[in-house]
């Protein structure tokens, strides 16, 4: 059974591996950019003190998890063996409920995260080539409008 609960700083641990787990399934994303140690070191300081972060659990295990600000969703990630079970789904649904309008961005050559963006009423607002991110990897960002 799916069990939802908000995150905080003692999860940084959690949501770094995941992280780490679900980037390495994007093409030409390199997980060697950032060590675990300084991945760690930014969910701790920025990703669960900056955002509202939520996780999905299935018992004591991080399935998922969502982090966003108002109009922005800074990241959503699923565990790699629990894609395409509904978990993203749920995760989304909970930054929709409390926002007139979203952001985000996301690497164009994830395929997998465009295609479940678009399913869930994100629109192509802008394409880059990559300059302005870390990676300097081409990247989109996506705008949804609540109904």
């Amino acid at each position: 059974m799916l069990a939802l609960r908000q995150l905080s700083v003692a999860d940084a641990e959690l949501t770094a591996a995941l992280h780490r787990a679900s980037g390495a399934l994007i093409p030409g994303y390199d997980t060697s950019l950032h060590s675990l140690t300084e991945d760690l070191d930014f969910h701790r300081t920025k990703v669960l003190v900056e955002n509202e972060v939520w996780g999905a659990f299935e018992g004591s295990e991080l399935l998922g998890f969502i982090a966003w600000q108002p109009g922005w969703i800074d990241h959503l990630y699923v565990r790699p063996d629990r894609l395409r079970l509904g978990i993203g789904s749920v995760l989304i649904t909970l930054p929709q409920q409390y926002q007139d309008e979203l952001r985000l961005y996301t690497f164009q050559s994830n395929m997998r995260g465009r295609a479940f963006y678009e399913r869930h009423g994100f629109e192509i607002e802008e394409m880059t080539d990559g300059e302005r991110n870390e990676e300097k990897m081409p990247d989109i960002t996506y705008l949804w409008y609540a109904d």
